[in-house]
């Protein structure tokens, strides 16, 4: 992305959710509108600011150059690794994201647990097939094989500097931890309801341990978010969260491999410039 400042006006950028994701570290530092066209395997964050099809942002592109475009400036969510091994599945620096062991931002979702092994599945597919429903083909297999695993979740109060306090929120066996900045993940899975990208809060979505049948059973329930009515689904936001695990655990983020556990998991209010849909 050889761009500057004073050489563009807006970012056009060509993909999906993994493609945004590993540029995000150089379009926050450029400050320019970004503009995404919808064309990779997953477009949660595309959808989230109403651009649903090329079409869309061939629109919201004219209205830009007319000067009629809606330019938010939205938060992004940021994972800080906190010690550990921390390798990187892309090459170090690869489309400007930072080494390994710096912060990564991510647009949509961060995760561990059965999404993260979800995310590893699909990652596999052709590129055709997982944006056809690559999510739920991996989803199935994955519910099969996955054992709960203790996480530790944490939220830290840095109201006074100098001393932050940490208030423990989940710390149990658990299917899967999502730190969510847009609503949905996975091709449209309303994992967050409540999540709203300028609010300066992640929504924090666990569910905790439960039996592979109704596991199975509540996840169509996540694409209308009436998940949240379950027993065993707890539900928050914060601004900053500490994730800690009995054993390193993956982190994915945007579908994309950021790190390993522990980690700390942010909201970055206002980060990034976004040209949106109607």
């Amino acid at each position: 992305m050889p761009a500057a400042r004073d050489q563009a006006d807006a970012v056009l950028l060509f993909g999906g959710d993994g493609t945004l994701h590993r540029h995000l570290h150089r379009l926050v530092e450029l400050g320019l509108p970004v503009l995404v066209v919808p064309v990779g395997s997953g477009n949660d964050f595309a959808r989230a600011l109403g651009l649903r099809s090329v079409g869309d942002s061939l629109a919201a592109w004219r209205n830009f150059c007319r000067g009629a475009a809606e330019v938010r400036i939205i938060d992004l969510g940021k994972i800080t690794p906190l010690s550990g091994p921390a390798e990187a599945s892309i090459p170090e620096n690869a489309g400007g994201a930072p080494a390994p062991r710096e912060p990564r931002y991510f647009a949509c979702v961060a995760g561990v647990g059965l999404d993260a092994e979800v995310s590893r599945r699909a990652n596999r597919l052709p590129r055709w097939l997982r944006g056809h429903g690559g999510y739920t083909l991996s989803l199935l297999p994955a519910i099969a094989g996955f054992a709960p695993v203790r996480v530790k979740i944490q939220v830290v109060d840095e109201s006074i500097p100098a001393a932050p306090v940490c208030t423990t929120l989940s710390d149990q066996p658990t299917i899967l931890a999502a730190f969510a900045n847009t609503a949905t993940y996975g091709g449209g899975m309303k994992i967050a309801p409540h999540a709203n990208m300028d609010d300066g809060l992640l929504d924090l979505c666990v569910v905790r341990a439960l039996n592979p049948i109704k596991l199975f059973c509540l996840f169509p329930t996540v694409y209308f978010g009436r998940h949240l009515q379950v027993r065993e689904v707890q539900y928050s936001q914060a601004d900053r969260f500490r994730v800690e695990t009995e054993s390193p655990l993956d982190v994915y983020a945007d579908g994309e491999f950021v790190c390993l556990t522990p980690v700390e998991v942010s909201a970055e209010h206002a980060a990034l410039k976004v040209v949106t849909g109607k």
